[in-house]
This record gives structure tokens, sequence and C-alpha cells, in this order.
């Protein structure tokens, strides 16, 4: 719960991402053993195109982390001179396949290739990564289960930390399809009052400063300075950007900010250990979904 105003000099408690992480994939793990008793074994496909390095570390990533609960993990390389119909016929195959119950793209993709027609051309009940305009539209007009795995990840962070959502004002920095848009959608539908904040908004810093919930995903290195936090928040942050000399920073400076807010989530350590975890909670789910589809 969010401690009230520290700028009396306490610091603020630091959000641990890992540890409610791995929470999450204990509770994923005992849900695998119920589907593998029924006879079904989660199996997530995950769509490489290129060689884009970062995209290939994190797919290891993805591949490690579905081994430790159970979950299959099929990688399907493609090289970059992929044309945008080959992966269109790739996703085809895989929308048409019942041992594959979740499906990701991994982005981004070669320049020949838009995402958008080719996140539209997977189909909803395998879209791992909820970005589909069909499971978006429901974040809008309901609480799915099926949710973004970054935004999915920050409000079950919000609920481990028992930060009240009802009534309070949060402020959402970035308006991505990724991140921003659901992340406001998911804390409408919270009862919180939402402002959404972007790049042609004027006064930013002024709204940050009314937040009891801040979440900020712009990417650009610590942009949020402590004056623009109300003193008591809890700040959650998204971005991650490594530094010419090294290291990790994010989107807010974390030491200053630290001074005011009640809860701040680090960076590395925070938002990105849960983006994984939901990764695999939702794959789950679409396993579950599928082994109730075909035992009716």
């Amino acid at each position: 719960m969010l401690a009230g105003d520290t700028s009396g000099g306490v610091m603020g408690e630091i959000i641990d991402g890992k540890a409610v992480a791995a929470r999450v994939r204990a509770e994923v793990a005992e849900r695998v053993l119920a589907l593998q008793r029924l006879g079904v074994t989660p199996t997530l496909a995950v769509v490489l195109v290129g060689d884009d390095v970062p995209s290939q570390i994190y797919v290891r990533h993805k591949q490690r982390a579905c081994d430790k609960v159970g979950i299959k993990s099929v990688v399907i390389r493609l090289p970059d001179s992929t044309t945008h119909q080959e992966l269109r016929s790739v996703i085809a195959d895989l929308n048409g396949d019942d041992a594959v119950h979740a499906v990701l793209v991994q982005l981004p993709l070669p320049p020949q290739i838009h995402p958008q027609p080719i996140i539209r051309s997977l189909g909803p009940v395998k879209d791992v990564d909820g970005f589909h305009s069909v499971n978006m539209g429901e974040i809008t007009t309901s609480r799915p289960e099926l949710q973004p795995c970054t935004p999915k990840g920050i409000m079950r962070l919000l609920k481990e930390y028992d930060v009240p959502l009802r009534g309070r004002h949060a402020v959402v920095i970035g308006r991505s399809r990724v991140v921003g848009r659901p992340m406001s959608s998911l804390l409408l539908a919270a009862d919180a009052t939402v402002t959404t904040c972007h790049r042609h908004t004027p006064n930013t810093a002024e709204l940050c400063s009314q937040a009891d919930v801040l979440v900020v995903a712009t990417g650009v290195p610590e942009m949020v300075k402590a004056d623009w936090v109300k003193p008591g928040a809890a700040v959650i942050d998204v971005g991650i950007t490594r530094r010419a000399e090294g290291g990790l920073v994010g989107d807010v400076d974390f030491e200053a900010v630290r001074e005011r807010a009640a809860l701040i989530t680090p960076v590395p350590g925070g938002v990105g250990p849960m983006t994984i975890a939901m990764l695999l909670d939702n794959a789950c789910l679409l396993a579950e979904r599928a082994a109730g589809r075909s035992a009716r």
C-alpha cells in the first residue's frame, strides 16, 4: 500500500519484480502439470525473422523460461530476406496446427515486412502477446484474462504491493500499442482516473506531479525527474536503455525519484521479469482454453 509522503527523507520501497515473477512462474508450473495430466502439453511457437541480436537474446530468454515451467517452445527461424507473403504462410500453418497453442512473432521485423498486417494475420486464439485487434478490443470493453504481457505484469505488481487504484489518479506516459494504450485501459478498468501523456502533451511534468500511480514507458533515459513525482506515489518504470559507458538505465531518474516515491521499480529487476512471466501465463491460458474447447 502507498506509504504516503516520503519527502521527509525516507527512501521509497523497491518493488521486487524478480520475486513476484518467481511466484507467477510457480503458479504457471502448477497449471502446466494439470494440463499434462489431461494429456496436453502447452506449446509456444516463436517466429524469429532475421539476425537481430537483441531479438535472438530475447528469444533465448523466453525459451529458458518456458523450459523451467514445462511449456514446450518451438522457434521457427526465417532469413532476413523473408517476404511478407512467406511469413504469412508460416503463420497460417501455425494457426491451423492444433499442437501449437500460442504463437509469438518476435519484433522488430525486417523493413520489407510491416508488422500490423502480420499481427492481424495471427489467429486471436493463439495471440500470446495479446496484440491482435480482437484481443486489444476486449481490453477496452471488459477485463479479459488475456492481456499484453507488460501491462498485465504491471497490474500484478500493483496488486502484490497492495497499491490502491479505485478512485486514484494514474498517469501513463506513452501511448504505444504494446504498453501505453493497454496500460491505460487496464487502469481504467480497475476504477482509476487515468491520464495518458505523450510527445504532444504540453504539461506532462505537471500532470505527473498529480499522479498517485505513475507508469513511464517512453524509451527516453531518466526522463522523469524527482520534481515530476508526487510524494508517496507508486512509480513503475518500463523503460530500459543501455548506457554508452555501460550499464542499464530506465526512463526514471531512479535515485532521485526514490526519495519521493513510496514504491518504485528498479531497472533492471522490476518490470522486465514480469513481462516474460506473463508471457508464460498467457501461453498456459491459451492452452487451457484450447483444452476446454476440445473437451466440449
